[in-house]
């Protein structure tokens, strides 16, 4: 099985990547939406695509579609920490 902490480097990279940032500023608490986001609504999209490959890669499906996904209080793109958890808890068929 795929370590944790690797997964949440990718995703951590992923972000960073898209956003044009080091990857060292990119932390757990960094909004994915709403205010002070650090990705606009194109490059999120383009991460979700990169998850849906990331999971491919692992042997299962990344869904970013249910009706909280954009939830700003209780959405997986809430922040960076959210989305690791909700990717991983995929990953564990935990959903």
């Amino acid at each position: 099985m795929t370590n944790h902490a690797t997964i949440a480097a990718q995703i951590q990279v992923a972000i960073a990547t898209l956003a044009e940032k080091p990857a060292d500023s990119i932390l757990p608490e960094t909004q994915l939406i709403g205010d002070g986001s650090v990705l606009d609504s194109m490059k999120l999209v383009e991460l979700c695509l990169q998850l849906e490959d990331m999971a491919s890669e692992l042997g299962f499906d990344f869904d970013w579609t249910s009706e909280t996904a954009m939830s700003r209080s209780r959405g997986m793109f809430r922040s960076v920490a959210s989305l690791t958890e909700q990717f991983i808890c995929q990953l564990e068929g935990r959903v």
